[in-house]
């Protein structure tokens, strides 16, 4: 088929899509091998492991927007989540354990963030929520209404919360709460209206306006978790389907999918959290990275600190990270 045919987005060319997948593989090459120059040697591994995730996620949405299959994504979105735990933990050594992949008061991270939940719905790979949900939820764990809900139609015990971080997605989470699917498809319509105008402040937003083999920033510009949330409402999407960020063919392809048994919902016990953190469910909580027995917490408190000994030796309160040892 002549690429100016299955092209997902009239945008991209095929000399611009060969160049850039060229350029992204190399860069996942270079950095495997290659650090960065400036930093401290744990910054340094950081910096070369988010390159190398970024990479492959860019790499994915531009096969997509350039019409390449669909299938081969189920198994390409599993090495983007697994760049983004490497990347995840070599932060964690430059800051604090449990530092997230993506800071979600930021819209950018946020975005992509969505974006990765929602290919995980949609390419059938819900396997892989709980593992984005422990790179986020030691930090951001109920502060908002779509990702909890997101991740709540693929996994147990996730949190209901009424609060957000951005504002613009106020439409795509009401799409949810709606009484009826047509207000369901009215919300979402609308989230899908102002959604490219809404990601005017981030670094790609015009890419499209200069393609070439010397700069890019352009992969595709689609609204990803619209999309997961019409096929996880069952919604007839046809109205949708005007809008030129919305995937159309990763719904189909999510509702056209067969698998030997159907995806059921993964029962997670509660990931970390961190102190000052609301306790998730009543238990026996133990203080990571202290050699200090566990404490009873009950659910809706606040995570205290752990009392334990500091470098001279003397015992006083300090932040942890808590898991739970046992339900009580």
């Amino acid at each position: 088929m002549d690429f100016t045919q299955k092209r997902r987005q009239r945008f991209i060319s095929e000399e611009y899509f060969e160049w850039w997948s060229r350029f992204h593989l190399e860069s996942i090459e270079q950095w495997t091998h290659t650090l960065p120059a400036e930093g401290t040697p744990e910054e340094k591994q950081a910096g070369a492991a988010y390159f190398r995730a970024d990479s492959r996620f860019s790499l994915m949405l531009l096969r997509y927007t350039a019409g390449e299959p669909i299938a081969p994504m189920r198994e390409e979105l599993e090495q983007v989540v697994a760049a983004y735990e490497e990347y995840a933990q070599r932060e964690s050594l430059v800051y604090r354990p449990g530092w997230p992949a993506f800071r979600l008061s930021q819209l950018g991270d946020y975005e992509r963030a969505m974006q990765l939940i929602g290919l995980c719905h949609l390419l059938h790979r819900i396997d892989l929520l709980p593992r984005i949900a422990a790179l986020e939820d030691p930090t951001y764990r109920a502060r908002d209404t779509l990702y909890e809900d997101l991740l709540a139609y693929g996994m147990e015990g996730r949190t209901d919360v009424d609060s957000w971080f951005h504002e613009s997605y106020r439409d795509c989470i009401n799409s949810m709460y709606g009484d009826s699917d047509e207000e369901s498809l009215a919300d979402l319509n609308a989230y899908l209206e102002k959604w490219y105008a809404s990601m005017k402040d981030l670094g790609w937003h015009d890419s499209h306006l200069n393609l070439s083999n010397e700069w890019g920033l352009y992969v595709g510009y689609w609204a990803i978790e619209a999309a997961a949330l019409a096929y996880l409402l069952e919604l007839d999407d046809t109205s949708l389907r005007e809008h030129i960020v919305y995937p159309k063919d990763l719904v189909d392809f999510g509702r056209n999918y067969q698998e030997s048994s159907p995806p059921t919902p993964v029962p997670t016990a509660p990931t970390p959290v961190r102190t000052g953190q609301i306790c998730p469910e009543t238990g026996v909580w133990k203080a990571q990275g202290h050699s200090v027995p566990g404490v009873l917490v009950n659910q809706g408190e606040r995570m205290p600190d752990v009392f334990a000994p500091d470098k001279s030796g003397a015992f006083r309160p300090q932040p942890a990270l808590w898991t739970l040892e046992r339900k009580a």
